[in-house]
């Protein structure tokens, strides 16, 4: 399976860029598109809770007003990112499990598509290892738990349709979506962090391996 050409690409600050302009397209965007950026880039250099509201108002050459406006308050900027990044993410699993007939290359459009985006996409990577605790405990924890509640149900109802080759284990299926990422999970975060050198994209079909083995009947 290639990787996809829509999210895959340089990562840094044109990476951020692209993913911003996708969930936040068109001119009217363009200060909050701003505004988020700048704040990224104070997260993963100060971490989140040190970042004050005046260091993200002077890297996004923003207002409190604008701030305001836009996102209610730091804590709503930090679940405005996280989502933004979340629904990159998810927009490319969808595209690459649209291309999977049976299980075992579901499972492998799953994987691929994580490490994929991870190594496209590390500084928003970054923050969301960092974010997801925050956002979990938070005003907009209600909000993360739909999102994963749906995602969840869309991946395990293209996993139940009729007529699809393989079969899996007889395991809790909400077991099902931690064994496959876990692995490809663990690794990135050991990437993003500088204890490995290697890009997870450079063991993409070995995790993905390691999902399929586990799981499959």
């Amino acid at each position: 399976m290639k990787q996809a050409g829509k999210t895959s690409g340089a990562g840094g600050v044109a990476g951020v860029q692209a993913v911003l302009e996708r969930v936040y397209p068109g001119a009217r965007a363009q200060l909050k598109r701003r505004m988020l950026a700048g704040a990224l880039a104070c997260f993963n250099v100060h971490g989140i809770e040190p970042t004050t509201i005046e260091m993200i108002l002077a890297s996004g050459d923003a207002s409190v007003g604008n701030l305001y406006h836009h996102f209610g308050s730091k804590e709503g900027l930090v679940a405005a990112l996280f989502f933004c990044a979340l629904q990159d993410q998810a927009a490319l699993v969808d595209e690459e499990l649209a291309k999977a007939h049976t299980l075992q290359e579901g499972v492998a459009a799953m994987v691929y598509s994580y490490v994929d985006w991870v190594s496209a996409q590390p500084e928003l990577a970054r923050f969301m290892f960092q974010a997801r605790s925050s956002v979990s405990k938070g005003p907009h924890a209600a909000e993360l738990q739909q999102r994963n509640r749906q995602r969840a149900k869309l991946v395990m109802a293209w996993m139940s349709e009729p007529g699809r080759q393989g079969r899996f284990k007889d395991w809790p299926a909400e077991l099902m979506l931690s064994i496959i990422i876990g692995a490809a999970e663990n690794y990135s975060r050991a990437w993003l962090s500088g204890r490995v050198k290697a890009a997870p994209t450079q063991y993409r079909e070995m995790l993905a391996e390691a999902a399929w083995l586990s799981l499959k009947a």
